[in-house]
């Protein structure tokens, strides 16, 4: 792959927290971000003017899939192809327990075979519930910012409304690494434009 302003992996919680219309709410929510005039022009508004993305749904041990493979984004037809192929994405993976580290650890191992130059490196993690099962996160967000990438998170607290706290300690990490939260997946549309928006544009804000 050539080089690129950003490669940003979404990892997204497919475990059995997650139901049917739930999973259809989030999946629906990272397409329509992906339709949004600003964030279609800020993945190509950098320096090099291409980015490239991933996705990754996640769930229990060795349930990990890759939703999207890299996609190199050079033009705005290529954003809204991937959220088309978003769309039409199935669960991929058995419903089970939050093995969250074990999300992580799979979605790290994909900048490995991303973009051989990137300008930044993003992990976007979603998610309503606390690890429980396979490695801790905790581990694992430390390997990723030393390979220098930074790790965000968005909790969605129809479940566990102290899962920020568990975010911030245990996920987050890197320069300007944040976590933000919505109530429930009704909101979660308008919570992951904002979320990519910061991220991508790469706003520090404490």
């Amino acid at each position: 792959m050539q080089r690129v302003d950003l490669a940003l992996v979404l990892a997204v919680d497919a475990s059995s927290s997650v139901d049917r219309a739930e999973f259809d709410l989030m999946i629906g929510g990272y397409a329509a971000a992906f339709r949004d005039a600003e964030i279609g022009h800020a993945l190509l508004s950098g320096p090099a003017g291409v980015s490239a993305v991933a996705m990754l749904f996640w769930s229990g041990l060795g349930a990990q899939e890759i939703a999207i493979p890299w996609t190199l984004l050079t033009a705005p037809a290529e954003v809204s192809a991937v959220a088309e192929a978003i769309e039409a994405l199935p669960r991929l993976v058995p419903p089970g327990a939050t093995a969250l580290g074990e999300g992580m650890a799979a979605a790290l191992a994909l900048f490995a075979h991303g973009p051989t130059e990137a300008r930044r490196m993003v992990l976007d993690v979603s998610g309503d519930g606390a690890h429980n099962q396979g490695r801790p996160p905790g581990p694992i967000r430390d390997i990723g910012v030393q390979a220098g990438i930074t790790i965000n998170a968005l909790a969605v607290l129809n479940e566990e409304p102290d899962l920020v706290a568990h975010y911030a300690a245990e996920v987050i990490g890197g320069p300007g690494a944040f976590v933000m939260h919505c109530p429930d997946y009704e909101s979660f549309t308008e919570a992951i434009r904002e979320k990519l928006r910061r991220e991508i544009a790469g706003v520090f804000i404490a």
